[in-house]
């Protein structure tokens, strides 16, 4: 049996979805009954209620499973989560778990100065010291981040894309894209103690990127360079709580720092996935983008 983690949240639901559509098994991790309801009707899929954080709350979620992909949001207390979880996991008896874990694309980006990239390493190191089977799945940033609704995303008010970052190119790769690879590794073999890299198959400017949503819209969007204060003020602004403002103040530092991206496409070629380029992904959500 294979398990995901993290199933409501937006990997989670995209790589449960590849399964049902593949009518491949598979078990569902959920911990909020509200959010669960898109799991039921999903043909192969069986939704579990438990708490990564509560070993005790497991036990019907891990029996049998010989194959774990975790995730768990990145706002709530990822370390402490995801390792709890792999102590529950080990105790379980479950062999191998596949860590959907993360890293910024850009040339020389340093990964002491974002958060989220250290907490990702730190897990990453607990598994593989935990005498489990590990495999590492790193994507880059998304492109649903551009998406309107997202504290990264376009203002469909305004048709602006307003980032702190400069002509800092990026390469966002589509959450499809690595949920078919993640379906692809959890039902092969011969992945254990490998890391599997993703990028999109572009680098692109913002500049590059509204272009692309005009493009598929066919309505003009623009982007606007605002200074680091001016955006986090802006998301305060919006409500965000104060320590997602300075995570993002500490993503936004770097990647202004950082004006060239990698591009890593080796994954989509092993698992013989066609990369989104990101004009495509602008066209499928144009109803999106020009909501208000």
């Amino acid at each position: 049996m294979i398990l995901v983690t993290g199933a409501t949240g937006l990997s989670g639901m995209a790589v449960i979805r590849e399964f049902a559509r593949q009518d491949v098994p598979v078990r569902a991790l959920f911990r909020n009954p509200g959010k669960a309801q898109r799991l039921h009707g999903l043909p192969g899929v069986e939704p579990v209620q438990g708490d990564m954080l509560r070993p005790e709350s497991l036990t019907s979620a891990l029996q049998g499973v010989k194959r774990v992909l975790m995730i768990s949001a990145a706002r709530e207390q990822m370390v402490r989560t995801q390792c709890a979880f792999i102590d529950a996991a080990k105790a379980a008896g479950v062999p191998h778990i596949v860590k959907y874990s993360g890293k910024e694309a850009g040339v020389g980006f340093n990964l002491d100065s974002f958060r989220g990239t250290r907490e990702h390493v730190e897990i990453e190191r607990y598994l593989e010291a935990s005498g489990l089977a590990w495999t590492h799945l790193r994507p880059s940033q998304f492109m649903e981040f551009y998406l309107p609704g997202t504290v990264t995303g376009v203002d469909p008010r305004r048709r602006e894309l307003r980032m702190p970052i400069g002509d800092t190119r990026l390469s966002p790769v589509a959450v499809d894209d690595v949920a078919k690879v993640a379906v692809a590794l959890m039902r092969s073999d011969g992945h254990e103690g490998k890391v599997y890299e993703m990028t999109g198959p572009e680098a692109l400017s913002m500049e590059d990127a509204v272009e692309r949503i005009s493009e598929a819209t066919g309505t003009s969007f623009r982007y606007v360079p605002v200074s680091l204060e001016d955006k986090l003020r802006e998301l305060r602004e919006h409500g965000l709580p104060e320590p997602t403002v300075q995570l993002l103040g500490e993503l936004f530092a770097e990647r202004a720092r950082r004006p060239r991206s990698h591009l890593w496409l080796e994954t989509h070629q092993t698992f013989q996935i066609e990369p989104t380029p990101f004009v495509d992904f602008a066209r499928r959500n144009a109803e999106a983008f020009l909501a208000a």
